[in-house]
């Protein structure tokens, strides 16, 4: 707290340190402002002094003129003024007046001087009072930077201080809770009968077997130490290990100073000064041969202390032992009644074993039934999965018979044009009945026709136009054949693509077939763990003592479970066979949808060719 306290007067120091700064920050910021009007004020009155310079300049200038033109009589104001009436007087009095005006001029000029004097001295005196107030500044920030530096520190270390303070008080909160709780716990242990602990195990027999060493040597330290405070009278400085050596030394120095002081004060003969040195001598040695014996003591019981676990604490140790004892107590009652409630039952140590066995057993049964929940529980997610791969497979199979509906109903079918012909212009005359055109020798006639020089221009541009135009019908027509023959194979590839579909489903199907059956065995497993248990609890002889200790209510929850989840297994397997039937019944629709939609007989190849274009060419933007 004191520190605290240090440390806090001398954050208080650093504050009010920075507040002097900052208030002569303030200072020199109006010093500042002063200077600078001032300085502008001196700029004006310099500006003044300087029109007032060059006033006189021009003044002393036409006075110059004016004596220059009255000594050579030739001034403008005497050829300005009549001849007439030019007098002495009037000479004079221009004179007079010049000087006065001279002398008005040369008086505010000198006081101009004084002012702009008194201007640069209050400018030289603020100058100065600035440069000092900056030097205060910057010894003030170099003298506030450490302490704000320190401060800095200092209330970083005030944080600290402040958190472990809190820690502290929390601490202080918990022990004394724990206090207050562990003298409870005594006060209600020290009602109780003390009893003594019975061993139960080798660990608490050997533990037993320190605690006994512990107590001997604590004896044996006991009467070492009684022993030595006879023979000195004093204190020992003890350690954490036994004796300090020096101490020791310091005591049989003081012990031997002392007997040595008894014997100088007392007069005795030769022969009791004989007796008095030999039992002088063997006090020492007594007392020097049990401090040894204690060290050695001491040391072996901080030994005993570290391979029993670490310091001692004999009130964590009795605390430990009343606890221990408590619940010995508390055990032994509770072994107490149930062998008295055996005893009245007529039973003896074989139930507790069955009971045991068939808890055993049931926790078998459990740890099964736990992993074939986890199998179904997988075995659900797989079926999960199938139905939405089977899902998308039908909507896809669904957007195919889709587009096949809306398809034009066109005859796919490939073509053979003749070996001796090439062109498709031929093949659809002899489709249309017209066998007597021969569409190579009607070419050829016509580029005859169009070289002939005997016909006239409009006819040979005919001749041409026609010829033209049947070249763009027979390329029309080879485009078509292209596009058929582009659309019949797109229309395989898709009854390709559908077949695979429809074999996948089913494969799916299959798949989604064999984990539902899996998981109607995984229900019958179930079922029939659930059997075994409840015959196993109705047959065995363990299990009847089981049941007999059971109550009749017990009995009815337990019956009425079972039943409970015999029907809903039979509920969620008639579910699971409906939604597969219903699926069957939609998957058995939709083939027979698809099946009639297959079966329909695709029109004549004349239909196809005789499509308008307008026709052709939606057909060619929908491939």
């Amino acid at each position: 707290e004191m520190k605290t306290g240090r440390e806090k007067g001398e954050c208080e120091l650093g504050f009010i340190n920075e507040l002097h700064s900052t208030a002569l920050m303030d200072e020199l910021k109006g010093k500042d402002r002063v200077v600078s009007a001032l300085e502008r004020e001196l700029g004006l009155q310099a500006g003044y002094a300087q029109k007032l310079q060059l006033q006189k300049e021009a003044l002393d200038e036409q006075l110059g003129q004016v004596r220059e033109a009255e000594r050579h009589h030739g001034s403008p104001k005497r050829e300005v003024v009549p001849t007439l009436g030019e007098t002495q007087d009037y000479i004079n009095n221009q004179e007079v007046e010049d000087l006065r005006d001279a002398r008005r001029f040369q008086l505010k000029i000198a006081e101009l001087h004084s002012v702009t004097r008194k201007l640069e001295d209050r400018n030289a005196l603020l100058a100065d009072e600035r440069n000092e107030l900056l030097k205060r500044v910057r010894e003030a920030e170099s003298q506030m930077k450490p302490l704000l530096d320190k401060y800095k520190r200092m209330s970083k270390k005030n944080d600290d201080l402040l958190q472990t303070l809190q820690r502290m008080e929390e601490k202080l909160k918990n022990l004394s809770r724990e206090n207050a709780e562990m003298k409870e716990k005594a006060h209600s242990r020290s009602q109780q009968p003390q009893q003594l602990k019975r061993p139960t195990s080798l660990t608490d027999l050997s533990h037993a077997h320190e605690e006994q060493e512990v107590e001997f040597l604590k004896l044996q330290v006991a009467e070492q130490r009684g022993i030595i405070d006879e023979l000195t009278q004093r204190h020992v400085v003890e350690t954490y290990f036994g004796f300090d050596e020096e101490s020791v030394d310091s005591e049989t120095s003081s012990l031997t100073s002392y007997i040595t002081d008894l014997t100088d004060r007392t007069p005795a003969t030769p022969e009791e000064d004989l007796e008095d040195g030999v039992s002088r001598e063997e006090a020492e040695l007594r007392f020097r041969q049990l401090t040894r014996e204690y060290q050695a003591l001491q040391r072996a019981y901080a030994l005993l202390q570290e391979q029993a676990g670490g310091s001692h604490d004999a009130e964590r140790e009795a605390r430990n032992r009343e606890q221990l004892q408590a619940d010995l107590i508390g055990c032994k009652a509770k072994i107490g009644d149930l062998e008295k409630a055996l005893a009245e039952r007529g039973q003896d140590s074989k139930w507790v074993e069955e009971k045991q066995y068939l808890i055993r057993a049931n926790q078998e049964l459990h740890d099964k039934m736990c992993v074939l929940q986890q199998a179904e529980s997988k075995l659900q997610a797989e079926v999960q999965d199938s139905r939405d791969q089977n899902e998308l497979l039908e909507f896809r199979v669904l957007e195919l018979e889709e587009r096949e509906r809306r398809s034009p109903a066109m005859g796919f079918h490939m073509t053979t044009f003749p070996e001796n012909t090439n062109s498709a212009l031929q093949i659809y005359c002899h489709q249309e009945g017209i066998k007597d055109v021969v569409i190579p020798d009607l070419m050829k006639k016509l580029d005859i026709l169009g070289d002939n020089g005997n016909l006239r221009n409009e006819e040979q541009v005919v001749v041409i136009q026609a010829r033209t135009v049947l070249s763009m019908c027979e390329k029309w027509l080879k485009q078509i054949d292209s596009t058929e023959a582009a659309l019949t194979q797109k229309m395989i590839d898709l009854e390709n693509e559908k077949d695979l579909f429809s074999k996948q489903k089913g494969f799916l199907e299959e798949e989604l077939d064999y984990r539902k059956q899996a998981l109607d065995q995984a229900y019958m497993r179930i079922a029939e763990l659930e059997a075994t248990l409840y015959n196993a609890l109705q047959q065995e002889p363990g299990g009847r003592a089981v049941a007999e200790s059971l109550s009749d209510r017990q009995r009815e929850e337990l019956g009425l479970a079972v039943d409970k989840l015999r029907r809903q297994i039979l509920r969620q397997s008639r579910q699971y066979d409906s939604q597969i039937l219903q699926e069957r019944m939609e998957l058995l629709q939709q083939a027979q949808q698809v099946r009639k939609g297959l079966n329909l007989q695709p029109p004549q190849r004349k239909d196809a060719v005789s499509l308008p274009p307008s026709t052709c060419m939606s057909v060619g933007v929908f491939v």
